[in-house]
């Protein structure tokens, strides 16, 4: 009994230790337990047309935890649109958080896996790929030549894409993805709780013009100096060097024993490189002390260029939303976080991701090898199938012989 009781005893501590430790607020966090369709609305968008899709709760074909359930898009060929009113959330001053993890269990051939953060106000019903957004960021793949991480910030009403090129991962088990943005404009992006890429507002996306450009009318002094290296000043030609033949006769040929001089000639030894030629004669190279360096175009302030210490700024948060196009069906969404920790982020990744991860690559090995077994077993049955009938054909007609 004592056992037991220091058991809760440090379990407690434990959680008031983290509780103690976390200083940031939790805007919206969703595991997808029971309740959770109480929580979201489901766009009626395409529903008219045929092509709207919807989503299933469970955990997957594989995964570390069955109990642990997130929503999986489904059926193949669809729009998928699904979004959640969160308590409204303002930026400015505070750093944002967006988490979730994706688990792209299907071959899904071409369509995004990606998740959106929309401010001002939204009819859930009508959520759509044309409602407005101010974040949109996770995985779009589409064959094999594209399998990007989009972040795309919304910025006075227009969406910027970055400028860089990020690649998302493209296997079948859950990957955690977040996306950080700072008030100081900077910005990172970590994929299963390490860090991808990191920059700047100011420099990875075209919003504002650039802080600096290069003067354009900046031309090189005459007088920049820009040869590392020179002709050795003092250096001189020695004497006789222009002489030194560049073939010599071999010393080492003999004039062959049936040669006749008359009907062959006066023998001559054939030419070999001479090792004392050295080519042109080049003056020694030394380091040039007038080197100034290679001159470069010079930055100069942008005139075009007005700081927006707001840049990093949304129009408050008030809705979290899912909306993909996808040909295979079949994705997990799960654990949705927005947030202005990044720690606690990264523990909650911990906490569920991380926890499960090990279980479900068995998880996925052992579903790899079952479905290896029956497609060899069926390609078995197909090829035993059509080799029990034989016969020959006398016209149209084919008499069986076993």
């Amino acid at each position: 009994m004592a056992s037991v009781d220091s058991f809760l005893l440090l379990l407690i501590l434990l959680v008031f230790s983290h509780l103690s430790c976390f200083n940031g607020e939790v805007i919206f966090e969703e595991r997808f337990d029971e309740g959770w369709e109480s929580r979201w609305v489901k766009s009626d968008w395409k529903r008219s047309e045929g092509t709207a899709g919807s989503f299933k709760h469970t955990a997957g074909k594989w995964s570390g935890d069955p109990d642990d359930k997130g929503i999986q898009t489904y059926p193949d060929a669809r729009h998928y649109a699904i979004s959640a009113k969160i308590p409204e959330f303002n930026n400015k001053g505070r750093t944002l958080v967006l988490q979730y993890s994706i688990k792209l269990e299907q071959d899904i051939e071409c369509g995004g896996g990606y998740i959106k953060l929309l401010s001002g106000y939204v009819n859930q019903k009508k959520f759509s790929g044309d409602t407005p957004y101010s974040v949109m960021f996770g995985p779009d793949i589409c064959g094999t030549d594209k399998k990007k991480l989009h972040v795309i910030v919304s910025y006075q009403g227009q969406n910027y894409p970055i400028k860089k090129d990020l690649a998302c991962e493209t296997d079948k088990l859950t990957h955690v993805y977040t996306l950080i943005i700072r008030p100081d404009a900077s910005y990172s992006i970590l994929i299963d709780n390490r860090e991808r890429e990191f920059g700047s507002l100011y420099t990875d996306w075209d919003i504002l013009p650039p802080r600096k450009i290069k003067d354009l009318k900046a031309k090189k002094p005459k007088d920049w100096d820009d040869r590392e290296y020179i002709d050795d000043p003092v250096a001189t030609k020695p004497e006789g060097y222009d002489h030194i033949p560049a073939e010599i006769p071999d010393p080492k040929a003999k004039k062959p024993n049936d040669w006749d001089e008359e009907d062959d000639g006066i023998w001559k030894a054939p030419k070999i490189p001479n090792p004392a030629y050295k080519g042109p004669w080049k003056a020694k190279k030394i380091k040039n002390p007038n080197y100034k360096g290679k001159w470069k175009t010079p930055w100069v302030n942008n005139p075009e260029f007005e700081d927006d210490p707001d840049l990093y700024v949304f129009k408050p948060l008030k809705y979290v939303g899912i909306e993909v196009w996808q040909v295979k069906a079949g994705s997990v969404y799960d654990n949705i976080l927005i947030c202005d920790d990044p720690q606690y982020a990264q523990e909650v990744a911990e906490e569920t991701w991380g926890r499960n991860r090990e279980m479900e690559k068995e998880a996925f090995e052992e579903a790899e090898k079952k479905r290896r077994a029956e497609e060899e077993e069926n390609g078995q049955d197909r090829k035993g199938s059509a080799g029990d009938v034989s016969g020959i054909v006398i016209g149209d007609t084919m008499i069986k012989t076993t």
